[in-house]
C-alpha cells in the first residue's frame, strides 16, 4: 500500500456519523449486540486511539475505535471495531491503522490492549490468545486475544473484563 495516499487522523466529531455508516456497511446489522458493544456503552472512546483512513479525495477508507476496559483492578484498551470499505480491502489499510493504534497505545502509556478476533490474522501484529480473561458471554474464550506493550503488561491478569462506567 502507499501509505502517502492514505492520510491517517484522529477521528473528530463530524467523522461519526460517516464512521458509523462504514460499520454498518462491513459488519453484520445486529453489531451492537455483541458482548463488546456492551462494555462501550456509555463510555467515551480513547480518543487519540480512534482514528479514520481517508484517500486523497477525503474518502473514508477505513477506521478504528479503541475503548477502555477493566480486568479486576487493572486498564486495557479494547482495540476494535476496525473496518475497511469493500471497495478497499486488500490494500494494507486495516495493517496500517492496526500499526499506528499500536504505536500510539504505546506512545500514550497503555500497557496492554485486548480484541475479539481471529488469531490467525492478529497474530501477525502480535497478539496472542488470552488465558483466565474473560469477556461477557457469549464471546467464544479462544477469539479473546492481547498483545502487551510493556514487557510483562498481562502477566497475573485474570478475571471478566468489565465496562469503566462500573
Amino acid at each position: 500500500m502507499q501509505q502517502a495516499a492514505i492520510l491517517l487522523a484522529e477521528e473528530a466529531a463530524d467523522d461519526w456519523w460517516e464512521v458509523e455508516a462504514l460499520y454498518d456497511l462491513c459488519f453484520a446489522p445486529g453489531r451492537t449486540a455483541l458482548s463488546s458493544y456492551r462494555l462501550r456503552e456509555g463510555v467515551a472512546p480513547i480518543a487519540p486511539l480512534c482514528l479514520t483512513a481517508r484517500d486523497q479525495d477525503g474518502i473514508l477508507a477505513g477506521a478504528v475505535r479503541n475503548w477502555p476496559v477493566r480486568i479486576g483492578a487493572e486498564t486495557a484498551v479494547l482495540l476494535g471495531p476496525i473496518a475497511v470499505h469493500p471497495t478497499r480491502q486488500g490494500e494494507g489499510i486495516a495493517a496500517f491503522l492496526m500499526w499506528r493504534c499500536l504505536e500510539r497505545a504505546k506512545t500514550a502509556g497503555w500497557p496492554r490492549i485486548m480484541l475479539v478476533g481471529d488469531a490467525p490474522y492478529y497474530s501477525r501484529f502480535g497478539f496472542e490468545k488470552l488465558e483466565n480473561i474473560a469477556m461477557p458471554p457469549p464471546t467464544n474464550p479462544d477469539r479473546v486475544l492481547g498483545i502487551a506493550l510493556v514487557e510483562g503488561a498481562w502477566d497475573g491478569i485474570t478475571g471478566e473484563v468489565t465496562s469503566m462506567r462500573d
